[in-house]
């Protein structure tokens, strides 16, 4: 078979690992791959506690002992559950895990043009998977990692009414326009750059390409000043308990 010569694929950049204790310093998919581990090691903990405890009442009662018998139907049912439920939902949250990092490393590359950006920003309730700022403005990226094909008005409302929620919450902050963007990381979307409902939807091999050919908005000063807000945001974010955290964040004032 003849080779397919098509488009040069960018790479994912690697990113340099954060200081410690930097509140913009998180990974892309941070949060979204420690669900997973945790979803994981739960369901390890459980069909392990599950086995022992069958194991050690055939020893004590023996195998026609009703215990015995009401531990195995229990272990049973709870492979089954696993199988079902569990497996499939530790794989979507993979996959989204996954594409957030897919998609992060791609932003990572605009670091060295005058960009900036952060990953799994959480003000409190949810998170932004990342927020850009450079010259062409600020953005935000929620990243989605249907296998596709996406057809652009067949997205579900809920979608891009959390890009929506998501730029209100970053223009507070910020002060400045917000464009958001829905990405998605590995699926065929039938118009790509489309927008809808004032949201942009992109597939990721596009996304670099659309942000480096916007005409710049944003001086270099005013970049750092919009980091600086978001950063302070989510320095405060981190140090409140859950109990005070307000959403939408307050504004930041535009010292």
């Amino acid at each position: 078979m003849s080779p397919i010569h098509g488009p040069t694929v960018r790479m994912p950049a690697r990113r340099r690992p954060a200081a410690a204790g930097d509140p913009a310093g998180r990974m892309p998919g941070q949060h979204a791959r420690a669900m997973v581990l945790r979803l994981r090691m739960r369901t390890l903990v459980t069909l392990g506690v599950l086995a022992v405890l069958t194991t050690v009442l055939g020893r004590a009662f023996g195998m026609r002992s009703p215990l015995f018998i009401g531990s195995e139907l229990a272990l049973l049912a709870t492979i089954f559950a696993v199988s079902r439920l569990v497996l499939p939902l530790m794989d979507r949250r993979d996959r989204g895990a996954t594409g957030e990092e897919q998609v992060g490393g791609l932003l990572d590359e605009l670091t060295g043009s005058g960009w900036r950006v952060i990953h799994d920003a959480s003000f409190g309730h949810g998170n932004v998977d990342h927020i850009a700022l450079g010259p062409a403005g600020v953005f935000t990226v929620e990243t989605k990692s249907h296998p596709g094909p996406v057809r652009v008005q067949r997205v579900h409302g809920a979608t891009f009414r959390q890009a929506q929620v998501q730029r209100d919450v970053v223009e507070r902050i910020t002060g400045e326009r917000v464009e958001p963007l829905i990405v998605f990381s590995r699926a065929w979307v039938d118009k790509p750059l489309a927008r809808r409902r004032g949201v942009r939807v992109i597939p990721a091999r596009m996304l670099l390409g659309y942000l480096e050919r916007r005409r710049q908005t944003l001086t270099p000063e005013e970049v750092e000043k919009a980091h600086r807000r978001v950063v302070a945001t989510l320095a405060d974010t981190r140090s409140q308990p859950d109990g005070l955290l307000v959403w939408p964040p307050p504004s930041r004032s535009r010292s």
